[in-house]
């Protein structure tokens, strides 16, 4: 699911109520059949994991050190680190190709590498549930569409995946489901191909647009209308 819409209307916002972050003024958050305000902190973690858009790391962490964070809901004092959270890092890094950077410092990777470490760190945390908020903010164009790709891929092996993602033509690419959101609503929901029309451009953006499909997939393309002449070079 992609959670798309202008900026300020409150897609973080949602991601956050859902994370247990940010309590709501009304309304209730379930998951897994239960309101998540009801269950101990610790039990909401076990449950549903959260990517920040601008998680920060510890000076000089390595990559492996930053995955096992993702363990860290389930220690206690009457449990310690064990195999199973060894055997959850190793899996996480393989999911997200990054056993090979494992024993590399963050800090000294590339924009695409770190944001493929960060999600091994929510993946290590075996949640249901996963929440990513902008997981390709700041990378280009390529980085952006492996980190999109690697995330489809966990979809696929059965977990559920909530993105706040400002590019509708990536999310409508990538999401089984988009939720359009404006000045704090949701405006419509639903498969890409159902909902992405010209009218959901110019409610949520304010613009014109033509909306194509892909040859490929049937994905509905979103193309601007350019209302301003070409500028001669």
């Amino acid at each position: 699911m992609a959670i798309v819409g202008p900026n300020g209307c409150g897609k973080s916002t949602l991601l956050r109520c859902v994370a247990r972050l940010h309590q709501p003024r009304s309304g209730k958050v379930f998951a897994g059949g239960s309101d998540i305000w009801e269950l101990r902190q610790r039990d909401a973690a076990h449950r549903i994991a959260l990517l920040p858009q601008a998680p920060q790391a510890p000076e000089a962490v390595t990559v492996a050190g930053l995955v096992r964070y993702g363990r860290h809901p389930h220690q206690g004092l009457f449990r310690q680190w064990s195999r199973e959270d060894e055997e959850a890092v190793t899996r996480a890094l393989e999911a997200t190709g990054t056993t090979g950077l494992a024993d590399r410092r963050l800090d000294q990777l590339s924009g695409g590498q770190r944001q493929r470490c960060w999600l091994a760190m929510a993946l290590a945390q075996e949640t249901p549930i996963v929440l990513l908020d902008e997981p390709t903010s700041a990378l280009d164009i390529g980085h952006a569409v492996e980190v999109l790709d690697l995330v489809r891929e966990v979809a696929a092996q059965g977990r559920t995946i909530v993105m706040v993602v400002h590019d509708l033509a990536g999310a409508a690419r990538y999401a089984d489901t988009l939720v359009a959101m404006r000045a704090g609503r949701i405006i419509a929901s639903g498969p890409p191909r159902e909902i992405v029309d010209a009218d959901l451009v110019r409610e949520l953006y304010g613009i014109e647009a033509e909306i194509l499909t892909a040859t490929s997939d049937g994905t509905p393309v979103v193309v601007p209308t350019v209302s301003a002449p070409p500028v001669a070079v």
